[in-house]
């Protein structure tokens, strides 16, 4: 068993990023359940991964990420604190070059989580960057999501603002009888 434990140890370890930026793509996201993505790198080392993905025009979304702390018994621990979460404009699909801008960024001290909504948004090509330390003696997990949620079609506010003024007209008819 001890040996199973340590063989995982060792696994997540050689999984684990470091100092450098590890690129993920997450493709096009739609509303409807959370996008999960989830992070891992080596004891001691600050972090910075990055997702990209594609949000749909006239949608709100909300980002989080929370560290994974586990205690392996006789081994060590994985514990991560983050430092800053930014949502960033990406329009030509390209990380880091000069068309990038930050829409959205939290920041902390190292929390051991952080979350945040954004939008509704024209859509394109987005990506969030996940920055923070590996402060376990084993390294650092974290877990994330990303939700999309639909926002009403402009007919729908509009039947909406309609429906509201019937129910004014009525009610006030009504306190005149």
């Amino acid at each position: 068993m001890k040996k199973l434990v340590i063989g995982a140890a060792i696994s997540l370890a050689a999984m684990s990023s470091g100092a450098g930026a590890v690129t993920t793509a997450l493709g096009t996201l739609s509303a409807g359940a959370p996008i999960p993505f989830s992070g891992s790198m080596i004891p001691g080392g600050t972090f910075l991964d990055i997702f990209t993905f594609t949000l749909p025009a006239n949608g709100g979304s909300g980002y989080s990420v929370i560290d994974f702390p586990l205690t392996i018994p006789g081994v060590g621990t994985l514990s991560t604190v983050f430092t800053n979460v930014n949502l960033v404009s990406n329009a030509d699909g390209i990380v880091g070059n000069g068309d990038d801008m930050v829409v959205q960024s939290q920041t902390s001290l190292g929390a051991p989580s952080m979350s945040f909504t954004w939008g509704p948004s024209a859509g394109g090509s987005m990506y969030l960057s996940v920055v923070g330390l590996a402060n376990g003696t084993l390294g650092g997990i974290y877990n994330g999501a990303i939700s999309v949620s639909a926002v009403p079609e402009p007919g729908t506010w509009g039947m909406l603002a309609t429906g509201g003024l019937l129910l004014g007209f009525a009610l006030r008819r009504n306190r005149a009888k």
